[in-house]
C-alpha cells in the first residue's frame, strides 16, 4: 500500500524544524524513518507535512563530561553499538542497542526515533528508564524555559506510542548518570522468535557495597503500556546481599507492581508474560552481578 499524498519540508535548524512543526497542523518529524513510514504505508499515520531533520548536525554525536552521558536524539543504534563512551558510561545501552534490528536497521534507526515512538515492544524505552534517564526537548520559543525543557524517563514514557513530547516540540538529546564502578546493569528479554521485540524485557541497576545491595533501580516492558518500575522488587533487594536466594525472593515480587496493565497477544498470554518478568529480572540481576543461572 501507499502513503497518502503529503508535503515534504527539509528542516534547517531546530528552531527552523519547531517554526515548521508550530505553523503546519499535523506534520510529523521525519528523521530514520524506521517507525513512521510503514505506519504511512498502512496508512495508519497519514500527517499532511514530513519534516526532515536527518540532516541536522546539531541532535548528532555523543559525550561524556561531568558524570553525565549524552547522546544527540539522531545518532544512530550503529553509533552507539560502536562507541567506546557508551560501552564504558553505560554499558546496557551499548548492549541493546548492538541486539536492534539487523545492520540495515542499526545504520537508519535513531535513538530519538525509537524512543519518540514509544512501542512498547522495543528495548529502549526500558533500559533508558532503569538507567534513570533524561529527555531534552525544544519547543517554541515562548514556552516557559525559552523552549527549552527535561523530563525524566518514568514521566516520558506515557503509554503505547505516547510520550511527554508535545505536538510542537522536537527531542534533541538523551543523557543520563554515568554508571559507578560499584554499579551493575543489564537487560535481559525474552524475544520473539520472527522480529526479535521483547515479549518480556526486564533492566535493571544495582549498586553494591560491601556484598550488600544499597540501591536498586528495575523496569520491564514489551508486554505493559510503558516501562513498568518495580517499587516492590528494589525494595526487596535493597539491604540485602546478592544471593540467588534473595534475587529469587525479590524478583518475584515484580507482580505486585503490575495492577492489571499486562497484555497478551496470540503468541503469548497476559499471565505467562508476567511470570516471565520475574525469570528475565533474575536473569538480569545474575548477568549484572556475576551469579551462575544454575547457582
Amino acid at each position: 500500500m501507499f502513503a497518502k499524498q503529503f508535503d515534504y519540508k527539509k528542516a534547517s535548524s531546530v528552531s527552523d524544524a519547531v517554526q515548521l512543526l508550530s505553523s503546519n497542523d499535523g506534520a510529523k518529524i521525519l528523521a530514520g524513518g524506521h517507525s513512521l513510514i510503514p505506519m504511512m504505508k498502512l496508512r495508519l499515520a497519514q500527517p499532511p507535512m514530513l519534516i526532515d531533520i536527518g540532516g541536522l548536525e546539531e541532535l548528532r554525536g555523543i559525550s561524556v563530561e561531568n558524570g553525565t552521558l549524552r547522546i544527540g536524539a539522531l545518532t544512530t543504534h550503529a553509533e552507539i553499538a560502536d562507541s567506546h563512551d557508551v560501552k564504558d558510561a553505560a554499558g546496557i545501552l551499548w548492549e541493546a542497542a548492538y541486539g536492534i534490528g539487523d545492520p540495515q536497521v542499526r545504520n537508519r534507526g535513531t535513538i530519538g526515533g525509537n524512543v519518540a515512538h514509544a512501542d512498547p515492544a522495543t528495548d529502549l524505552p526500558t533500559v533508558l528508564t532503569v538507567m534513570d534517564a533524561k529527555f531534552v526537548i525544544q519547543g517554541p520559543k515562548g514556552m516557559l524555559g525559552g523552549g527549552s525543557r527535561t523530563v525524566s524517563a518514568d514521566e516520558f514514557f506515557l503509554g503505547p506510542y505516547e510520550t511527554a513530547l508535545g505536538e510542537n516540540e522536537i527531542l534533541t538529546s538523551i543523557e543520563m548518570p554515568v554508571l559507578a564502578s560499584n554499579q551493575h546493569a543489564e537487560y535481559a528479554k525474552m524475544a520473539h522468535p520472527a522480529t526479535s521485540f521483547a515479549v518480556v524485557g526486564a533492566g535493571v541497576v544495582v549498586t553494591v557495597d560491601d556484598s550488600i545491595c544499597t540501591a536498586a533501580r528495575v523496569a520491564v516492558g514489551g508486554f505493559v503500556p510503558k516501562p513498568t518500575r518495580g517499587p516492590s522488587v528494589e525494595q526487596g533487594l535493597v539491604g540485602k546481599e546478592l544471593t540467588a536466594e534473595n534475587i529469587a525472593a525479590a524478583t518475584d515480587l515484580i507482580e505486585n507492581d503490575l495492577g492489571s496493565d499486562a497484555f497478551g497477544d496470540i503468541f503469548a498470554s497476559a499471565e505467562y508474560r508476567q511470570a516471565m518478568a520475574a525469570i528475565e529480572l533474575k536473569h538480569a540481576i545474575f548477568h549484572a552481578t556475576g551469579l551462575a543461572h544454575h547457582e
